[in-house]
């Protein structure tokens, strides 16, 4: 029995919401996201999550996660597909995630007792709770980053120093693959990654397996339930007339970053990653100064008039300034009149081992991470 179940369109978008809103940039689409979920409920399937604390000690726990590039395809890169015979796709998202629980569980020969996402985002939060349901497992109630990230290491399981591998792939296509050992942490990202980019899309893979007891050593709980209710706060502003916005920012006790409007898109996808950059003109009380945010699938870094402001693993939220809508990086268009929200990262980011590979040395930039809080004392 579910602790929390979504029942009507309304709660599935609430929860979506939620989830867009901490996946910075990436974590999916959030159209993807509510297909996942309210195409179970209109099967009749029980849709929601449970507690950590009701799932046993000695369960064996899976966590299923979409790898690969979320950019759009080109003409040139549809007519490649075409070239492999990648036309038909025969998998949707929860599907290809669902597939790759079941060949993991097959070939490690174990009983799967409930599914954990990997990360909070659009379709990559609703679709592990989706293949849960395929699998007549329940999903629990928290992930392993408390935001969306791009690359597996960047999780709490990696800070723990738990055992990732391995790791079953189903591409949309149908195309079956597992990790079987990797030498660390970095290497499964790599494989995994050109295992999906060699599909040209979001493979769905499984991995991560832990007793009951490991998974709660390294949850972060509640984050399903805060998702939920995050996105009942931006729409019930909406309809009580309030500021989006603001009410997002005083519910979160986040800051924010800046209002304008969006005058740049620069991207490229690369490697299995969405790459780029995007240029907000600052407008009100912001008027005079331009923003840029540097993405790898998510917002890592942000820029005022060329001076960091902000950086990963602080969470940067692009919205829309009058409804509040977190925006996808893909969705994300030149025009767009945006606001960015910064907040503090989750305490278990705030340590040496995670801003290692969370932080803006890790993506290459010559300057140190400094938490948000502390860049807004000074100012």
């Amino acid at each position: 029995m579910a602790t929390k179940k979504l029942t009507t369109r309304q709660e599935v978008e609430d929860f979506v919401r939620g989830c867009t809103f901490y996946g910075t940039g990436g974590g999916g689409l959030p159209s993807n996201g509510i297909d996942s979920l309210m195409s179970e409920i209109e099967k009749g399937n029980e849709v929601g999550w449970v507690d950590a604390s009701e799932i046993d000690d000695d369960a064996i726990t899976v966590c299923p996660f979409l790898m690969g590039s979320i950019a759009p395809h080109t003409p040139e890169v549809v007519k490649e597909m075409e070239g492999f015979g990648l036309t038909n796709p025969v998998n949707k998202e929860k599907e290809r995630l669902g597939k790759a629980v079941a060949e993991l569980a097959k070939y490690e020969g174990v009983k799967i007792g409930a599914v954990v996402p990997i990360e909070l985002g659009g379709a990559n939060t609703p679709g592990p709770l989706a293949a849960g349901i395929l699998n007549g497992v329940p999903c629990v109630d928290g992930d392993y980053t408390g935001r969306a990230i791009p690359e597996i290491l960047q999780t709490t399981p990696y800070i723990a120093e738990k055992k990732l591998w391995p790791v079953a792939s189903v591409d949309e296509f149908g195309n079956v693959c597992l990790i079987k050992d990797a030498i660390n942490y970095r290497m499964v990202e790599r494989i995994g990654k050109l295992i999906a980019s060699g599909a040209y899309g979001l493979a769905g893979q499984a991995g991560f397996l832990m007793t009951g007891k490991e998974m709660k050593e390294t949850v972060i709980p509640g984050t399903l339930t805060e998702c939920y209710e995050l996105g009942k706060v931006i729409r019930e502003s909406r309809e009580k007339s309030l500021d989006p916005v603001g009410e997002t920012i005083k519910n979160l006790n986040g800051y924010l970053m800046a209002k304008g409007v969006v005058t740049g898109k620069d991207t490229k996808d690369d490697l299995g990653y969405y790459w780029g950059t995007h240029t907000i003109t600052g407008r009100d009380e912001f008027e005079g100064n331009v923003y840029k945010i540097w993405f790898k699938n998510e917002n890592h870094v942000m820029w005022e008039n060329d001076v960091p402001i902000i950086t990963s693993p602080d969470i940067i939220v692009v919205v829309n300034s009058k409804t509040g809508e977190p925006y996808a990086n893909p969705i994300l268009a030149i025009g767009e009149e945006v606001s960015v929200i910064g907040l503090k990262a989750r305490k278990e980011f705030r340590n040496e081992r995670a801003i290692g590979v969370l932080g803006p040395r890790y993506f290459g930039f010559d300057f140190d991470y400094t938490p948000i809080e502390e860049r807004k004392s000074t100012k």
